[in-house]
């Protein structure tokens, strides 16, 4: 049976020495990649100007089962496979250098919405961070804005949350396959984000999550959008290596300053005062620096008085009016949920804007 030109463009983005750099070279000079796997040795080296090892790869590739296996997950999981000349490819990262020869997206929303913000921070964000990250998004409703960021622990899923909430798409940038979902504690979440944005990964199933996929994955960040907003970050980590990757694609850095006396805006701090980054105190600062137009007014809004609760929501509810905040152990010994079912409760409370998640797993309802 004949393969079809994706088959062997995910092929040919698998061998081994052909990065992001040459595969787009490679695609720039043969009509198809299906062209590429029939050329010749010799005219791989004189056409394309490849070494002697990267032809050689390219003509004794053999690992095709691994292609059939993906595009049947694929299939299987209404994925979108986006290579580099897809129309749904992301066009802001389709211009820089390193971007992916290959993306996996389950979602429903545009990858190329006319714009595109990431919003990044600590995983051991203070009080204080929650509450400006959750502002900034409010403020971003205004401008129909799509919200990116990792999916991970702290500021990146107060993003993603505050986004569900006030009706904006949010994408999940992943340093896994889309088999699986790390951390563990945000599948609801993602599943929650895949009708809402999508999760986004260059990384085929079962790939894990490993250490080093994760610089990889915040060039994805930083490329598909038009600005990076960092809000607390240490002078170390995954903030600061997707600013720096942000700051050398030309696009926009913000940051919101903190005490100086505060290790979580030590980042942020410096990043301001060596110029790297604007200094973002409201989304006015974000909207002016970008040129946006207000798409929607504000709307005066309230809470609602009556929310119809599920009976596990309902008996969380009852325990956090007694008490002030409880940890999650402590709610679950005392509904008798399990660590699934309570996760579950606590996700969707959260999105009612009923309870927040605190730092040190504490939970509290909202004022």
């Amino acid at each position: 049976m004949k393969k079809d030109e994706l088959y062997y463009k995910l092929a040919l983005s698998r061998v081994d020495g052909i990065g992001p750099v040459k595969y787009k070279k490679l695609m720039e000079q043969f009509t198809t990649a299906e062209e590429i796997f029939a050329t010749s040795i010799k005219q791989l080296k004189s056409i394309a100007g490849l070494s002697e090892s990267n032809a050689n790869a390219i003509k004794s590739f053999t690992d095709f089962s691994l292609i059939e296996r993906e595009l049947d997950f694929a299939k299987q999981h209404d994925i979108q496979v986006l290579d580099y000349a897809h129309p749904n490819y992301p066009r802001r990262l389709r211009h820089c250098a390193d971007s992916p020869s290959v993306l996996f997206y389950k979602g429903t929303e545009d990858l190329n919405q006319q714009k595109v913000v990431s919003i990044i921070g600590t995983r051991s964000f203070t009080e204080y961070g929650r509450r400006v990250c959750e502002e900034l998004v409010e403020g971003l409703k205004l401008y129909n804005v799509t919200v990116v960021s990792g999916l991970a622990f702290g500021i990146d899923a107060i993003a993603h949350k505050a986004c569900i909430r006030a009706g904006l798409p949010t994408i999940g940038v992943v340093a896994h396959g889309l088999d699986t979902m790390y951390p563990a504690a945000h599948r609801n979440l993602s599943k929650e984000m895949m009708q809402h944005g999508g999760v986004l990964s260059e990384y085929y199933a079962g790939t894990n999550a490993d250490k080093g996929n994760f610089p990889a994955r915040n060039r994805i960040v930083a490329g598909m959008s038009d600005a990076t907003i960092i809000i607390e970050t240490d002078r170390r980590g995954g903030s600061m290596i997707t600013a720096e990757i942000a700051y050398s694609y030309n696009r926009d850095v913000f940051c919101v300053p903190g005490r100086i006396t505060d290790a979580k805006s030590n980042g942020c701090n410096d990043l301001i005062k060596s110029l790297k980054a604007q200094m973002v105190t409201n989304v006015d600062d974000i909207a002016g620096s970008l040129g946006w137009v207000q798409q929607k007014k504000p709307k005066l809004s309230q809470r609602h008085l009556f929310v119809e609760l599920s009976a596990n929501e309902s008996m969380i509810v009852d325990l956090l009016k007694v008490n002030a905040s409880m940890h999650i152990d402590a709610l679950c010994a005392n509904t008798a949920l399990n660590s699934s079912a309570l996760a579950s409760s606590l996700l969707s409370l959260e999105m009612q804007h009923i309870i927040r998640v605190m730092p040190g797993k504490l939970v509290s309802l909202l004022d």
